[in-house]
């Protein structure tokens, strides 16, 4: 199944361009990805085609669009201010490089590290408030509001042997991404549906028993049971259902939502740019200096709120 998408990814081609064969298995591993039973809506295939065609266009772009590669180097730290950004020391780095599972992974394997490799730095951006010293001509501020910026978390994904391998991963890893947050919709659809249903039942039984018994009391509190508000609940509830989709329906309701996930595939993914000016000890400035850097990086963003600062990496031999 993997080899069908690198197939896609290495023509780097607009969606028109993809055989028939590679579209119709991108459009089966959409549906293996989200609810298999969409396969029982009629025409499913050429439904979710356009969808499929420009979600496959958008991850092209998006992987492809990325900058070039920044060398994860001890010997490259004190002249690259990214790394120095990514990274507070030099110290901090080779951790890093010693410690990662990947590259420990990597290294195991006889000749694996031998001409490098290339992988996905992401990171978590933390900025904080606090109060610090400034100098202000010749007098020392203290107290001083400032905001430090700190990189977290680091972790490399899909480390191969060239940037190529790793950038076909990258666009298989974005595809399925956009299939995971359709998945969480249909999830939480599901989910909605299912406990609208169950309060339903309740209500509908509850409502039963009391016509049967001509209303009468509540025996858990003595109080006269309010049948109006009981019947509007069950229309209210009744109303939600009927807005998600009624039962013969909800296959339909959920090729849509992939539908709609991966025909807007850049409202759900998508690779902004900002640029950061920093000091050697992570303070935010508002201009670049002898001892502040200007940082300019990649994030990754989606729909479901996650913002990581995302970087290729060459990791030398």
């Amino acid at each position: 199944m993997l080899r069908f998408l690198q197939s896609i990814f290495r023509r780097g081609t607009k969606g028109g361009a993809v055989p028939d064969s590679l579209v119709n298995k991108a459009i089966e591993r959409a549906v293996d990805g989200t609810d298999p039973w969409i396969r029982a809506v009629f025409a499913y295939k050429k439904k979710l085609r356009p969808a499929v065609l420009h979600a496959i266009d958008h991850v092209v772009s998006l992987v492809d669009g990325t900058g070039p590669a920044l060398p994860l180097d001890l010997s490259a730290y004190d002249n690259d201010p990214n790394l120095r950004t990514y990274f507070m020391t030099a110290s901090e780095l080779g951790d890093f490089l010693e410690r990662e599972p990947n590259i420990a992974q990597l290294r195991g394997k006889r000749g694996s590290l031998q001409h490098g490799a290339t992988g996905l730095l992401l990171m978590e951006k933390r900025e904080r408030l606090t109060l610090g010293a400034e100098l202000s001509g010749d007098v020392v501020l203290r107290d001083v509001p400032q905001v430090t910026v700190s990189f977290e978390a680091h972790r490399l994904m899909d480390l191969y042997g060239n940037e190529e391998e790793t950038r076909y991963q990258l666009k298989r890893r974005a595809y399925d991404h956009l299939l995971r947050i359709a998945l969480g919709r249909i999830t939480e659809m599901k989910t909605r549906r299912g406990n609208l249903e169950k309060h339903r039942t309740l209500l509908g039984s509850k409502l039963t028993l009391l016509r049967r018994g001509g209303f009468g009391f509540d025996p858990r509190t003595g109080a006269a049971t309010d049948v109006a508000a009981l019947e509007k609940n069950l229309a209210d509830i009744e109303a939600q259902l009927l807005a998600i989709g009624k039962d013969d329906k909800m296959l339909e309701v959920y090729l849509g939502v992939v539908a709609d996930v991966l025909g807007r595939a850049e409202e759900h993914l998508w690779v902004g740019r900002e640029t950061l000016i920093v000091d050697r000890m992570g303070i935010k400035r508002k201009e670049p200096g002898p001892d502040a850097r200007e940082v300019t990086f990649d994030v990754l963003c989606d729909a479901e709120g996650r913002r990581l600062v995302a970087s290729l990496v060459n990791i030398p031999a």
